[in-house]
């Protein structure tokens, strides 16, 4: 069975799906109206599903007439608190939006969904359906895994994709694969650095703890530069500097925040103990203190190389080998599929959506991102024919 044409003729159907739920973009753990949508879409097409799943996840089940293994097809379902600028005639009016494409993904995942159904009979095996809340935060997918997502039956491998242009050389309708680290981990830190307030015409009297951040700040900067191998990527980055109420006042703290990335779970752990071990230094050495927090993100995504292999074949008969890109480098930009990866083997692949002719250029997270609709039948046919083959291998 070839799912090509079966999936070109729900194409208006994925759409649809797509821009009701792009309607209703909710942000993070709590999304009722886009689990309730998703669900509602599911029992149209008979399939059995679990709810309020890692928050209001949804976990579907589509069982083969065969016995077999079980994959996992992956998406996620939230949004963002950003304001939408797109003037789409079906933007989003409640304040948030989807600016990263998660409403394609669920909506791919019904048109896989809809297509494997059909043909269970030919299914060796069970296809399970993962609808995935707070993917933005990297807490959904630990959070669904911890529900059970991936028991009960136990799944065997993981099958999941991205839209957009997170890779910049896969063009509009191609896919990038990476059979090996793919993205790095993402994690966020909080730093407050506690001086002693005084007027800033008498310094002498207190602790400036502006003076004491801004050696931080340029210290983080050797982290990267000077003590990691140059040829393993990462990146420390400062978002965020907040201290003071009046240009002549000394204050009390300065806040900082940022983020820290890596491809190597070993160099993430090194990273943020260099970055209290510098902290710690810097403010005793300045008669400070500190406070150093860490919220831990998602680790790398890891692409199992058999499995991708495997894939990239499917992909051959679906969109045609000169289609297919292979990614040399791992983007810095992380994805909590990894959760999943670093329990069965799987791949994460991207759909290249952006298209210049149609104005559709903006990046992922911005008021006016978009996506190229006419590509969307190719990841639900990715997604559907990679459980088939695979399955049935």
């Amino acid at each position: 069975m070839n799912v090509v044409e079966e999936i070109k003729q729900i194409q208006d159907e994925i759409v649809k799906w797509r821009r009701d739920l792009h309607q209703i973009p909710e942000v993070g753990f709590d999304l009722p109206e886009t689990a309730k949508y998703v669900a509602n879409e599911l029992s149209k097409m008979g399939i059995e599903y679990k709810t309020n799943m890692g928050g209001t996840g949804i976990v579907g089940i589509i069982k083969g007439e065969k016995e077999g293994k079980v994959i996992a097809l992956r998406a996620d379902m939230d949004a963002l608190p950003i304001k939408e600028d797109t003037k789409v005639e079906y933007a989003s009016t409640n304040g948030n939006m989807h600016a990263c494409g998660h409403d394609t993904h669920a909506a791919m995942l019904l048109g896989a969904a809809k297509i494997l159904n059909k043909h269970k009979e030919e299914l060796k095996g069970s296809v399970k359906l993962i609808f995935q809340t707070n993917e933005e935060g990297a807490q959904g997918a630990k959070a669904i895994i911890k529900d059970g997502a991936l028991e009960n039956p136990k799944i065997d491998a993981v099958l999941g994709l991205h839209i957009g242009s997170i890779f910049s050389e896969v063009g509009d309708g191609q896919i990038g694969v990476g059979y090996d680290k793919i993205m790095a981990s993402f994690d966020r830190f909080y730093i407050k650095i506690k001086g002693h307030g005084c007027h800033g015409a008498m310094p002498h009297v207190g602790v400036d703890p502006v003076a004491i951040a801004g050696q931080v700040i340029t210290a983080f900067q050797t982290i990267v530069s000077r003590e990691m191998k140059p040829t393993h990527p990462a990146v420390v980055t400062i978002g965020k500097v907040n201290g003071g109420t009046a240009y002549n006042v000394i204050p009390n703290y300065v806040e900082i925040e940022g983020t820290f990335r890596a491809v190597d779970q070993k160099q993430r752990e090194m990273i943020v103990q260099r970055m209290e071990e510098i902290t710690a230094g810097i403010t005793k050495a300045m008669r400070g203190d500190y406070e150093f927090e860490v919220v831990w993100g998602a680790p790398p995504v890891i692409n199992n190389e058999e499995f991708t292999k495997d894939f990239v074949e499917t992909a051959k008969g679906i969109i045609g080998e000169e289609n297919i890109i292979e990614l040399k480098e791992p983007s810095m930009g992380g994805e909590d599929i990894a959760y999943f990866l670093n329990e069965v083997p799987g791949t994460f692949f991207f759909l290249g959506a952006f298209n210049e002719e149609k104005g559709i250029v903006h990046p992922h997270h911005t008021p006016k991102f978009n996506v190229d609709e006419d590509v969307f039948w190719k990841g639900s046919a990715l997604l559907a024919q990679g459980a088939l083959d695979w399955l049935n291998k």
